[in-house]
C-alpha cells in the first residue's frame, strides 16, 4: 500500500492548539473518544467501528460476537439493509465510503459456515414475554429478551418465520437458507416460535399463557388499494400477495406483459420477480419522476439493467383486457399534476405496489391503545402503547419501514421491557460528541479503492431466483475493513508516540492505548496534529 500526504487539517483545527508554547505549558493533550458517524446512522444501533476494528485485525469471531450484541442477523442485514451507515461514512469525503454492509454479510455468512452460536444467559429471570409476529422486529426483540434471561414465545400467523423478510424480499436478494439459519440460531437460545397461530385477543393470550409482558410486531402485510375502473378485476393483483404467492410456490398467471403500479422498492421487486417468472415485458408505471421516487437508486438501476421498463410521470385511469389508459403528468412545485394527455399501454395484468397497511383492528378493544389515522399504533419513547405492559414496534408503529429500523425497534423494546419487568426505567447512556470529516487530521490516506461485490450478469440473473450478489472472501473482507478511518477513536497507529519530541507518551500495550507523562509534555500539540482520527484534544491547563 502507498501512503500519500493529503493534509485535511484546517487552519481552524490548529488555531489555539499550536506549537511554540515556550517554557510555560498553557494547554495539554488528553485522549478522547468521539462518536463515529457510521454508528450514529445505524438504525439497529450497531457499534460498527468496534466490530470493524476486530475485522481489521483478522479477529472475525470477535467481530461477529461484537456485531451480534446489537443485531442477531448480520447475514440478513448485510444483504437487505440500505446501509445508511455508508452514506454517513467520513471516508466518502476522502475517496469512497467503506463497504460496511459487505463486511457485515461476510461475518454473518462465516458464522453460518462455522456454526458459531450465541451465548446463553447465565441466569433465567423467571419472567415470560409474548411476542406477536416473527418478522425482523419480533425476532430482534425475542433475541435480546432471551439474552437478558427472559422466557420468550413468538406467535406467528404465517407458516414460516421471517415475516416480510421471507414473503416480501425475493430470494435473489435474500436466500432462504441464510434467513432460516439466522432464525434457527435465535431459536437455539430457547426462543419458542409457534407458527400458523393468529392472535385475535391479546389480553386473553397474555392471561392464558401467564405472560408478564407483550411485544406486538405484526408488520404491514396488506397491500394498499386505489379505485381504477377495470373490466376484469381478476387481472389486478397486489404486490404483497403476489410476492407471497411466488414464495409459496404459487405462480400467478400474468400473461406476456405485466404492468406494476408504484415507485417503491416493492414495485422494483415485483417487476424483477415477474421477469424471473418468464414474462416478456415488465413495465413500472409511476406518477412522479425518478428524482422523487421512494425506491432506492440502485434498486431502479438493477431493475433497468434486467430489462424492466419504467414509465415515469404516468397515472393509470382505467384498465382493459389487454391494455390500460394512462395520463401523463408533469411536476409543478415538486408535485405531479395532470396534463390532460393520455396514452395506451399494452398489459395483460396489473400488479398494485402502492404501499402496505397494517391489520391492527384486533387491538381496537384494548383500553389505552391509540392509533394514528393510517392505522398505525402510537407508542411512547419506551416503545410501550397506552396499555400498561403492551409494547409495539416495526412496521405497525409510525416510522420508516425497513428491516433494519424494525430490528432496532425490537432491541429498543426489549431493553425497555426488561426494565419494566424489573420495575425500573431504561435510560440509554448518552453518546459521545459526533466527529465529522472536518475534525479528522487525515494527513495520509491509503490508496485503497473499495472492493466491489461481484454481480451476476443481467441475462443470467433473470433466469432464476439464485442470489445475484456475491459475498467477500476472507482476504477481501480484511482489505475492506482496513479502509476504516476509526473516526474519533484511537486505533493505536503510534502516530502520537512517534511524533512526540519529548518522549512524553507511554505505550500501555496492545488494546490499552497510551497515556501522557505530563512531567515531560510541553503542550506543543504535535501529537494532536499527527493523530489522524482526532483521538487527542488540547485542553487548557487548570
Amino acid at each position: 500500500m502507498t501512503f500519500l500526504k493529503t493534509d485535511l487539517t484546517t487552519e481552524t483545527d490548529l488555531q489555539g492548539h499550536g506549537t511554540g508554547t515556550g517554557p510555560t505549558r498553557t494547554k495539554k493533550p488528553v485522549y478522547v473518544d468521539f462518536f463515529p458517524p457510521c454508528n450514529n446512522a445505524c438504525p439497529a444501533g450497531e457499534n460498527i467501528q468496534s466490530w470493524l476494528a476486530h475485522a481489521q485485525a483478522g479477529e472475525n469471531f470477535e467481530a461477529w460476537k461484537r456485531l451480534t450484541e446489537e443485531n442477531p442477523m448480520p447475514a440478513v442485514h448485510g444483504r437487505v439493509c440500505y446501509h445508511p451507515c455508508e452514506t454517513a461514512c467520513n471516508r466518502a469525503e476522502v475517496d469512497s465510503s467503506v463497504s460496511i454492509h459487505a463486511i457485515e454479510r461476510f461475518l454473518g455468512d462465516l458464522a453460518i459456515e462455522k456454526g458459531w452460536k450465541f451465548d446463553r444467559p447465565a441466569r433465567p429471570t423467571g419472567k415470560r414475554v409474548l411476542v406477536i409476529g416473527a418478522g425482523p422486529s419480533g425476532l430482534s426483540a425475542a433475541y435480546h429478551l432471551a439474552r437478558l434471561g427472559h422466557s420468550v414465545s413468538i406467535f406467528e400467523a404465517g407458516p414460516i418465520a421471517g415475516g416480510m423478510m421471507n414473503f416480501g424480499i425475493p430470494a435473489y436478494r435474500l436466500p432462504r437458507n441464510v434467513l432460516h439459519a439466522e432464525i434457527g440460531r435465535i431459536e437455539e437460545l430457547g426462543v419458542e416460535i409457534k407458527l400458523n397461530y393468529k392472535v385475535t385477543d391479546v389480553i386473553a393470550e397474555k392471561d392464558a399463557g401467564g405472560f408478564d409482558a407483550v411485544f406486538i410486531a405484526i408488520g404491514a402485510h396488506i397491500g394498499k388499494k386505489t379505485d381504477i375502473p377495470a373490466r376484469d378485476a381478476g387481472k389486478i393483483l397486489d404486490a404483497v400477495s403476489f410476492l407471497k404467492d411466488v414464495e409459496m410456490g404459487i405462480q400467478p398467471h400474468l400473461g406476456r406483459r405485466v404492468a406494476i403500479y408504484g415507485g417503491g422498492n416493492t414495485a422494483m421487486d415485483a417487476a424483477r420477480t415477474a421477469k424471473r417468472l418468464g414474462v416478456d415485458e415488465a413495465l413500472i408505471i409511476y406518477r412522479r419522476d425518478r428524482e422523487h421516487m421512494p425506491a432506492h437508486d440502485f434498486e431502479a438501476d438493477e431493475a433497468l439493467s434486467e430489462g424492466v421498463k419504467i414509465h415515469w410521470l404516468r397515472t393509470i385511469k382505467n384498465v382493459d383486457a389487454t391494455s390500460m389508459t394512462v395520463e401523463k403528468m408533469k411536476v409543478v412545485d415538486g408535485r405531479p399534476v395532470p396534463t390532460g394527455e393520455f396514452e395506451t399501454l399494452e398489459a395483460d395484468s396489473l400488479i398494485m405496489a402502492l404501499g402496505q397497511d397494517t391489520e391492527t383492528d384486533f387491538l381496537q378493544g384494548i383500553p389505552g391503545i391509540e392509533f394514528k389515522s393510517d392505522g398505525t399504533v402510537i407508542v411512547d419513547s419506551k416503545m410501550m402503547t397506552g396499555a400498561d405492559g403492551i409494547f409495539a414496534g416495526g412496521d405497525m408503529v409510525p416510522s420508516e419501514r425497513t428491516v433494519t429500523i424494525a430490528t432496532g425497534h425490537g432491541k429498543k423494546a426489549a431493553r425497555n421491557i426488561d426494565a419494566w419487568l424489573r420495575g425500573v426505567s431504561f435510560e440509554k447512556a448518552p453518546n459521545n460528541p459526533l466527529v465529522q470529516i472536518d475534525r479528522l487530521h487525515v494527513w495520509y490516506r491509503t490508496e485503497a479503492p473499495p472492493k466491489p461485490q461481484t454481480h451476476l450478469e443481467p441475462e443470467a440473473a433473470t433466469g432464476s431466483f439464485d442470489e445475484i450478489v456475491a459475498g467477500y472472501t476472507v482476504e477481501e473482507a480484511g482489505y475492506e475493513a482496513q479502509r476504516c478511518l476509526s473516526c474519533g477513536n484511537c486505533f493505536e497507529c503510534d502516530g502520537c508516540f512517534g511524533a512526540c519530541p519529548e518522549d512524553a507518551i507511554i505505550k500501555l500495550g496492545k488494546g490499552k492505548r497510551y497515556k501522557f507523562n505530563y512531567s515531560l509534555c510541553t503542550g506543543c500539540g504535535t501529537c494532536f496534529e499527527q493523530c489522524p482520527c482526532h483521538a487527542i484534544d488540547m485542553v487548557g491547563e487548570q
